[in-house]
């Protein structure tokens, strides 16, 4: 649990030193969107993150919080991912370089330290380089267990 707490505080502390780095000043609300960012376990739609800060801040407009999510995004201390319903949100993870899969059913993520730059050597265009994701999506073993037993547990119908 303190390993947790520490690691939920360091979270904090990044996106807010992003934020500082840029000139933004350190608000309330965005102390709390870095809060909310530090503490949850999956990822976050937009719409999450407006329902979440309308509660304490009843002004705050879906604009404004797109905006910053944009813009932390742009930063590096959130990462971006685009799911079937839509685009989502979630701290990133910075403590050493991995890359992630990615269940498409529950969003559940396991991170993994492969990494693919290794083998390419050389790329088309003279590119340079400068960061890259990998993300491997999917279906996790249970969700493909919980789809197979739903399928053994319907009944069959002859006509």
């Amino acid at each position: 649990m303190v390993e947790h707490n520490v690691e939920h505080n360091a979270t904090i502390q990044q996106i807010i030193q992003a934020m500082t780095s840029k000139g933004w000043r350190i608000t309330e609300q965005r102390k709390s969107m870095a809060t909310l960012f530090a503490g949850a376990e999956g990822y976050l739609s937009p719409k999450d993150v407006y329902d979440y800060m309308k509660i304490p801040y009843p002004g705050v407009s879906f604009d404004t919080v797109y905006r910053n999510l944009r813009l932390l995004s742009e930063m590096g201390v959130l990462e971006q991912f685009y799911f079937n319903e839509g685009l989502k949100f979630r701290a990133s993870c910075l403590k050493h370089h991995h890359h992630h899969l990615i269940c498409m059913n529950c969003e559940k993520t396991m991170t993994f330290d492969f990494c693919p730059m290794k083998f390419m050597s050389t790329l088309p265009g003279n590119y340079e380089i400068v960061q890259h994701r990998f993300e491997v999506f999917g279906t996790c073993p249970d969700c493909t267990n919980a789809k197979k037993n739903q399928k053994q547990a319907e009944p069959v119908t002859v006509e």
